[in-house]
């Protein structure tokens, strides 16, 4: 049985987790950065520094950090279905290609400013490439953009940051762990991208299973059957060398073709809150403060620098969806704020501290990716937030370069 201590450390967690969250919800602000900040606080590098006392990071919240990951990327393929995708490939391929040119590329090249090698410059541009799916698709909810023209674009950027999130992550681990063997990261390149292929399959020709699969009235069964698949799927996967959060968004693209997905929605979207709180105060408590104090610059020329790209990337991907210039200053704003993949990737570069990146540059990279984080959730919600004003100021100033006079809401 779990010791007393231990329970009652997690009883502290999950209290300490819905305080905070109701803070954040009274100033309207994502959770995320509050979740965060709450595990710094209570955790070893600062309760534990200060007091006797402060929550440690059991065998519990690790894999419980896990199956927030989990949860929140399968909630993410439940909002699309693989027909949907191809309807509207044209518009998001186009979308989404800008926006990797400019973001990615960005990055990567600020990367290789920093750091002077292609690794660590490969890392940071994933960190500041991939927007937030999760913090996107609550705002878009809370804030009612959900059925707006502007929601089609910032969806459709995000399904395909997505995809190449996937690819990159499988790339991104075999190079980590390859150890300089060209060969094997070859290898296991190979393999992810074999079992990401088996993935598109399922998902290809699943839909009938999977209906079959929640064809029962039981809410019990309906749900042990559905975190059993996609646990397993997401576990084997990552077993193989494939990110267990892409195994995830695949197999809820799976349940996106069947008629449950509303009911799914319902029943596990508590679970997907509470472990995902789990994640993001996981990623506080093994995060030392002290280590932000040596990033901070490179936190803020990110921010100073990436907020832009994000705009223009967002606004000409408005552009392409054929939105007005409101509209698409509108998923400009929405697309910038940045948070689960990133954190992945800053957790991904621990694993090649002391092989294939030094301990200062792993140590860099990680406390550069929550820190930045941390600053583009807020940033982003905001801006989301307080949209009208800005684009008050803005459209009027950009009108006169575009051909469309329909600068309504």
């Amino acid at each position: 049985m779990v010791g007393e201590v231990t329970l009652f450390e997690l009883g502290v967690l999950f209290t300490a987790a819905a305080i905070v969250g109701g803070v954040a919800s009274h100033l309207r602000q994502s959770v995320i950065p509050f979740y965060i900040a709450t595990g710094i606080f209570f955790g070893p590098n600062v309760a534990g520094r200060l007091t006797p006392y402060a929550l440690e990071v059991t065998k519990f919240v690790e894999l419980g950090a896990e199956l927030g990951i989990v949860f929140l990327l399968f909630f993410l393929g439940l909002e699309f279905n693989l027909n949907r995708l191809i309807a509207n490939r044209s518009h998001i391929s186009k979308a989404g290609t800008v926006d990797l040119v400019i973001n990615f590329g960005g990055g990567l090249i600020l990367g290789f400013v920093l750091f002077r090698a292609f690794l660590p410059a490969f890392l940071l541009a994933g960190v500041v490439y991939i927007s937030s799916s999760a913090i996107i698709t609550k705002s878009l909810i809370d804030l009612g953009w959900i059925a707006n023209d502007e929601a089609e674009p910032m969806l459709g950027t995000l399904v395909y940051e997505d995809l190449v999130i996937a690819v990159y992550l499988v790339i991104a681990t075999a190079l980590l762990v390859g150890s300089g063997d060209i060969g094997g990261a070859v290898r296991s390149i190979a393999l992810a991208l074999c079992v990401i292929l088996v993935l598109l399959a399922i998902v290809w020709f699943g839909t009938q299973f999977f209906q079959r699969v929640i064809d029962v009235d039981s809410h019990e069964f309906i749900v042990l059957r559905v975190v059993g698949i996609t646990v397993l799927t997401a576990g084997a996967a990552l077993a193989l060398g494939v990110s267990e959060a892409v195994a995830a968004f695949f197999i809820g693209m799976s349940f996106s073709s069947t008629d449950h997905v509303e009911q799914l929605e319902r029943l596990l979207e508590p679970i997907r809150d509470l472990f995902a709180a789990v994640f993001f105060i996981w990623i506080g408590l093994v995060t030392d403060p002290l280590v932000f104090t040596g990033v901070l610059m490179l936190i803020l020329v990110a921010v100073v620098l990436t907020v832009p790209t994000k705009l223009v990337s967002g606004f000409l991907g408005g552009r392409i969806y054929d939105l007005n210039v409101r509209q698409s200053t509108r998923v400009g704003l929405g697309m910038t704020t940045r948070g689960e993949f990133s954190l992945i990737i800053a957790t991904l570069a621990l694993s090649g501290a002391g092989t294939t990146l030094t301990e200062t540059v792993a140590q860099t990279i990680y406390a550069f990716a929550v820190g930045y984080v941390l600053v583009m959730s807020v940033v982003g919600t905001m801006l989301m937030q307080y949209s009208t004003p800005i684009e008050n100021i803005l459209v009027p100033q950009m009108s006169g370069y575009f051909s469309d006079s329909s600068d309504g809401s």
